[in-house]
């Protein structure tokens, strides 16, 4: 019998892919939009306020693991195509990089699920290129459209090894109002769940 939770596609073969994409020849960049701004887990060098044109931040992927159970999913953040996401970019140095991407992987990457992709980010700095984890709509991971109610229900029901996702949508909402990050979507739903 084949396990609920086999990754959809081979994450060893899209970090191979990442990898080369990457180069190895310079300092690496990741933008981070959710957990990753208040929970990192890698060394880096430097952090920057970051914008991405073209994706959104959206809590519209389900999570059998990290804030769910397979007969509960809960829910995380994943970036969809459309309008503009506001973050952090990390800067990791050249020689910690590959070490990085291994790690980022192995908690980013178990299942598959995630489109990682190298995306134009606006710093105060300059601009910089940087590794993100999108999702497709296509994706059987993206909840699509969820009503208030359905909402509610999973952030009352769901709890994974990291927790509920309301503690992480939570999280996320503080961490990126503390960095002046307003997510004026996640901060609408928040209040509508809470009502």
């Amino acid at each position: 019998m084949t396990s609920p939770l086999k990754p959809s596609r081979d994450p060893a073969a899209m970090l191979e892919r990442t990898l080369q994409e990457w180069g190895g020849h310079e300092d690496l960049w990741i933008f981070g939009y959710a957990s990753l701004i208040w929970k990192p887990e890698f060394e880096f060098a430097e952090r920057r306020p970051a914008r991405v044109h073209g994706w959104h931040r959206a809590l519209k992927m389900w999570s059998r693991i990290n804030r769910g159970t397979p007969e509960r999913p809960g829910l995380v953040f994943g970036m969809l195509s459309g309008g503009c996401c506001h973050g952090m970019a990390f800067r990791v140095e050249q020689a910690h990089g590959r070490q990085v991407l291994a790690r980022l992987w192995a908690r980013e990457m178990i299942m598959g699920v995630y489109d990682p992709k190298w995306l134009s980010c606006q710093t105060p700095h300059g601009p910089v290129t940087a590794l993100a984890f999108t999702l497709s709509r296509k994706s059987p991971s993206h909840t699509g459209v969820l009503t208030a109610d359905e909402y509610r229900r999973i952030f009352t029901e769901a709890s994974g090894i990291y927790g509920t996702t309301f503690d992480y949508a939570h999280r996320t909402l503080e961490e990126l109002r503390r960095h002046n990050i307003y997510d004026r979507g996640l901060e609408k739903l928040l209040k509508a769940i809470e009502r």
